[in-house]
């Protein structure tokens, strides 16, 4: 017995008029498999990579706009580094490439413990987000 696919649907024209046309919603920006969710963010977060896979980017940014790129592909290469299991994250802790660095709210400020000292997150000294920074990986 064969195995036979699903009819092609394609382009549908008539005496040389389109009847259906191929639809890409561009709206708001898509990466395949990685839902990007324009939402209120705390003031000065543009963009957060979650670990059931979407990203988060604040709905303070230009639809489009060049900044709101730069917070993509930034969110992307850290949900990239989540899908690998090299970045993971609670409210207790951050692990990258296989080191746990403690994790607690200080005076009200989301604290990582990094080279002995409590630095708030999203600080750029952190090594994931310096890799992010650069694109390493």
């Amino acid at each position: 017995m064969g195995f036979k696919l699903g009819r092609e649907r394609g382009l549908q024209a008539s005496n040389g008029e389109v009847k259906s046309k191929l639809r890409f919603k561009r709206e708001e920006p898509s990466i395949p498999g990685t839902p990007i969710i324009r939402v209120p963010l705390e003031e000065g977060v543009l963009g957060e990579a979650n670990m059931d896979g979407s990203i988060y980017i604040s709905d303070q940014l230009i639809p489009g706009g060049e900044e709101e790129t730069q917070v993509i592909v930034h969110e992307m290469r850290h949900a990239t580094d989540i899908k690998l299991g090299k970045l993971k994250y609670s409210d207790n802790d951050v692990e990258y490439d296989g080191i746990i660095y403690p994790r607690q709210t200080i005076d009200g400020a989301d604290m990582i413990l990094y080279n002995g000292e409590w630095v708030e997150a999203g600080g750029t000294e952190f090594p994931w987000e310096n890799d992010a920074n650069n694109g390493n990986h």
